[in-house]
């Protein structure tokens, strides 16, 4: 039964290979994909069951011990993320169906998707900090063939420099990955953490921190390194962007968590110095989503807002504010994956993308508007809906730790964030019926993203619910032992 934890890997890498034998039946390929999505949401459910009955599960690879082999580790929080992960996959490729050419449909576009899945889900579970790295090349490189997927002259600059981005931040990924390996002489995370409280030099320690956090900044997109993210991903197909929003990011976010609760937990100015940089993100993050008119950029700016509320509740590092940045980030991937593929059907029925050309969608769309209307308000975290029960944990833990300032710019990007999306419901559905509003067949567009409002609905209601198994993960992360033991079974 420990195996299990293998499943979500292997059956998306599987699927993947098996679509490309299958290139000119694009049914089959899609029927493969939802299949596999389907199987692996049932799969991972049970994991987070037998999680939580029996606790951390983890299997070494090529029967070799850890920290010797290779070794992929399940706690609550990686379960949790890869069960949000393959619901918006499941999500993105209903929208897909209707909401991409069939001439990039046609260039592997369901095999990609699915080895995209592979390096994310790899990187959620992977207990070897160089296989971390091997897994974000694996999703790097799915990500860069469904960037580039249309051959449109934004998609093709884009691409270039969101792919140079990406190969500093993974050149950088290797330094800091040797230098550590010098410092400990091991890349088990567990044995790592083990061994990192016996080295002497704290300095060197405080400086790979640094370079961790400029590679996992890169990729999770923190300030002053989001500077690619607004116009790569804003040249991405509505579904591809979806799954990049909610995503890829969220990869970034997740191995600062990992390390930094493993391997620096004891180092005040590394969390100090995630913490200042996180408000600032969330600042730069509100001033963009208000700046543009672009429904797209409005959300996308919104991406660097989340990342910076998540990231300041991990560096207050208390069980409060750990509780609260789990309970956004999954909100997060839900609520953000919901909001792209709305604004997808938006711009289908209307052609563009700029919110002076989409008034009057409510008469013909009702259901449309009222779907966004929620979503921006889980969004801003408006009670009772799932964004509120985070950020309230994250500012009480802020508070907690007498950090009123960064509680203060929490609460106040709540209200740039409600302003920036309100902003979309007043002029793309109200007001005098823009000549590009026409009726159009959307309900196959509509119910991916209908499906994630609603979820969205019930885990706010539900938050009672959640809350053991969001605590079981911010233990976790507070208290290293529990993994350290779970692996290296000691």
């Amino acid at each position: 039964m420990i195996n299990l934890i293998l499943y979500p890997i292997l059956i998306p890498l599987f699927t993947g290979i098996i679509s490309i034998f299958f290139y000119k039946k694009i049914i089959l390929q899609r029927i493969f994909s939802l299949l596999s999505t389907s199987a692996s949401i049932i799969v991972t459910l049970f994991m987070i069951e037998q999680i939580n009955e029996e606790g951390i599960q983890t299997v070494n690879l090529s029967n070799w011990d850890a920290p010797f082999g290779i070794t992929i580790v399940s706690d609550m929080l990686s379960a949790l993320l890869v069960l949000t992960t393959n619901i918006i996959a499941f999500c993105c490729i209903i929208y897909s169906f209707k909401g991409i050419e069939r001439e990039k449909e046609a260039y592997f576009y369901y095999s990609i998707i699915q080895f995209l899945l592979v390096g994310v889900i790899g990187a959620f579970s992977t207990g070897d900090i160089f296989n971390l790295f091997v897994f974000f090349e694996v999703m790097l490189m799915a990500s860069y063939v469904l960037l580039v997927l249309g051959n449109t002259k934004i998609q093709l600059r884009e691409t270039v420099k969101y792919i140079i981005v990406n190969v500093v931040a993974s050149a950088l990924f290797v330094i800091a990955v040797a230098y550590l390996y010098s410092v400990v002489g091991t890349l088990n995370m567990a044995s790592i953490s083990e061994r990192i409280s016996q080295v002497g030099g704290a300095g060197i320690l405080t400086a790979i921190a640094v370079l961790f956090l400029i590679v996992f900044g890169l990729k999770g997109a923190i300030f002053p390194l989001f500077f690619w993210l607004p116009g790569s991903y804003y040249a991405a197909p509505i579904p591809i962007l979806a799954l990049f929003g909610a995503l890829l990011t969220k990869v970034g976010v997740y191995s600062i968590a990992r390390t930094y609760s493993l391997f620096f937990y004891n180092d005040t100015y590394v969390f100090s110095l995630l913490g200042t940089l996180a408000l600032i993100t969330i600042v730069f993050g509100s001033i963009g989503s208000i700046a543009y008119n672009d429904v797209k950029k409005i959300i996308i700016y919104n991406i660097v807002t989340a990342i910076g509320v998540i990231l300041y509740g991990f560096s207050t590092f208390n069980a409060v504010s750990l509780n609260g940045s789990i309970f956004y980030l999954l909100h997060d991937m839900i609520i953000k994956g919901a909001l792209f593929l709305l604004i997808g059907v938006m711009i289908f029925i209307t052609g563009t993308s700029n919110l002076k050309y989409m008034s009057g969608l409510m008469k013909k769309y009702p259901l449309l508007a009222w779907a966004f209307f929620i979503a921006a308000l889980g969004l801003a975290g408006i009670p009772p809906l799932s964004g509120f029960v985070g950020k309230l944990l994250i500012i009480q833990g802020a508070f907690e730790d007498s950090n009123y300032i960064g509680s203060f710019i929490v609460v106040l990007s709540s209200l740039f964030v409600l302003l920036s999306v309100i902003k979309i419901f007043v002029k793309g559905f109200w007001g005098d019926e823009s000549d590009n509003v026409t009726k159009k067949p959307v309900k196959t567009l509509l119910l991916p993203g209908c499906i994630l409002v609603l979820l969205s609905i019930l885990i706010g209601i539900g938050a009672e619910v959640l809350s053991p198994y969001i605590s079981l993960a911010a233990e976790n992360l507070l208290q290293p032992e529990n993994y350290i033991h779970a692996v290296l079974k000691e």
